[in-house]
């Protein structure tokens, strides 16, 4: 290839000189990056000279063209780059392999695994509150104002699936009666069966981004994508436009099949089976009763719309990112994924509030230990010890850009390969998010 200097003008000492224009020169050297320099040669030519540059005195010029290394790829610069084009305020330094999970846990405060019932009811009250506020929001807005006030109840009974999931992972009490008693209560207006959810939650922590066994979301597999023309669209549709909602088959796929589970576990996912259908069979009729098919729409089925565009939200932010690798299990490696493969992410003050700092979730996957009301201490002592490591961000749009147009199919060199790239003709969708996604960051 011929490198071009196009409209380019050069100062020098000495009478003005005409600009030099549209000039090509041949390559010296091999394919790379290259630092063009002007270097002043004697008049005398040889056969090796290919680039001069004659000037109307007697200097000659030659373009020398020295390589110039690229930023390693975990380079400080290189990250840097990558955070601005993902969205991201830090992408982290690699951890050491020889860095245990235990290691990172040793350096956390023995206080933020401390229990606290106060808080711990003090989360109830805040969820039941707004909650409720959020019913009498529905009952009193005029039609162009329901939005907002669906937006708001989703996010309150968000908070109801916070609180049950502290008492899944046995935050919540010291009693344990006590946790599953309000976790199953916890999680029925979202219909969550909470012993099912539970378990595959636990594997979910036990494999983070290992590719074939965790349960929460991972990329899509090559032999998936091209399984069918059918299922292929689903995906292209599943993983882009509709993936702020793609935990509802989630919720289906994995919650209500006894087969998925253990005959050990079956029991405790028979009692949280029957409370769920039991809520649905009592609870959606009083509805209906009360307010009639549009009352069940305006009262439930919107907020838990809006419950599920957070759930599909925070767990794809969680743990999806381009530069985020998920493993296979012979090279896996509990405290890279959790510590660097785990995403802490700032929302608006009031979501962070109504949905109890689920998204300060670094230390979350830590330890499942430390309650929901201590995990930004716990954050603070993870920045201030093993701080280089972690990926932060702060909501925006170039970051939802990012995870719906580029994290789809997994690549074991790459992460990620974008569907348009795979297959153009048939990511209409994809291209659409690109074109009409604002960029903002």
């Amino acid at each position: 290839m011929a490198c071009r200097l196009a409209e380019s003008s050069f100062l020098f000492m000495g009478p003005p000189q005409s600009p030099i224009r549209s000039h090509r020169f041949a390559p010296l050297n091999p394919p790379g990056s290259y630092l063009l320099k002007w270097e002043k040669l004697s008049r005398t030519r040889n056969k090796h000279q290919r680039c001069l540059v004659t000037l109307r005195k007697t200097n000659v010029v030659q373009a020398v063209a020295t390589p110039v290394a690229p930023f390693p790829v975990d380079s400080a610069e290189h990250r840097k780059q990558l955070s601005e084009k993902y969205g991201f305020r830090q992408i982290g330094e690699s951890l050491p392999a020889n860095v245990t999970l235990r290691n990172i846990v040793e350096t956390l405060p023995k206080k933020v695994f401390e229990i606290d019932d106060v808080k711990a009811w003090k989360s109830v009250f805040i969820s039941v509150t707004s909650y409720a506020l959020g019913l009498f929001m529905i009952s009193k807005a005029p039609w162009y104002l329901l939005p907002l006030a669906w937006a708001w109840t989703g996010t309150a009974v968000t908070g109801f699936f916070v609180i049950g999931h502290d008492c899944a992972h046995k935050s919540f009490s010291r009693n344990k009666l006590v946790e599953d008693i309000v976790g199953t209560l916890a999680f029925l207006p979202l219909i969550y069966p909470y012993e099912p959810w539970r378990f595959k939650h636990d594997w979910h922590h036990a494999k983070t981004n290992m590719l074939e066994e965790d349960t929460a979301w991972h990329p899509v597999k090559m032999e998936e994508f091209d399984s069918s023309p059918a299922f292929r669209k689903a995906i292209v549709y599943g993983y882009g436009p509709l993936r702020p909602l793609m935990s509802i088959s989630h919720w289906l796929i994995w919650h209500f099949g006894l087969k998925k589970f253990r005959p050990s576990e079956q029991k405790r996912v028979n009692i949280s089976l029957a409370c769920v259908f039991a809520f649905m069979g009592i609870g959606w009729p009083l509805i209906v009763y009360q307010t009639g098919i549009m009352g069940w729409i305006k009262f439930w089925l919107m907020p838990w719309l809006g419950y599920h565009f957070w759930m599909s939200t925070f767990t794809m932010v969680h743990h999806t990112a381009p530069h985020i690798p998920f493993k296979s299990s012979e090279n896996w490696n509990a405290a890279q994924a959790q510590l660097n493969g785990t995403v802490h992410c700032d929302y608006p003050r009031w979501i962070e509030i109504l949905c109890h700092d689920i998204n300060v979730h670094i230390p979350h996957h830590i330890s499942v230990r430390i309650p929901s009301y201590n995990l930004r201490a716990a954050h603070k002592s993870l920045q201030e010890n093993w701080g280089k490591y972690l990926n932060e961000a702060t909501w925006n749009w170039r970051l939802m850009k990012t995870i719906l147009t580029i994290c789809h199919v997994y690549s074991e060199e790459k992460n990620y390969v974008a569907f348009d790239e795979l297959a153009p003709e048939e990511s209409q969708p994809i291209t659409f998010l690109k074109r009409v996604m604002p960029d903002y960051a």
